[in-house]
């Protein structure tokens, strides 16, 4: 009376993803500590990077300010 489903419908193997090249892009954010933290959690409001991915603010030697880094891989086709 039933059937068997998987001899009814046979099986399809998903196709596959297209490959795509990456490669690896670094930003480098300067200023006061308050220009950096604001930067950072302007590009994680747009959807860029998460505020953790990207480095402590490290003092750069000059009068309040500080660098932040965040290494990043971006799709280039």
């Amino acid at each position: 009376m039933f059937q068997n489903q998987s001899a009814v419908m046979p099986k399809s193997e998903p196709a596959p993803l297209p490959e795509h090249q990456f490669e690896m892009v670094r930003h480098t954010l300067f200023g006061t500590l308050t220009a950096v933290r604001n930067t950072i959690a302007l590009l994680h409001k747009l959807n860029y990077a998460e505020p953790n991915d990207w480095s402590k603010p490290l003092p750069t030697g000059r009068p309040n300010e500080v660098m932040a880094i965040l290494t990043k891989r971006v799709r280039v086709d």
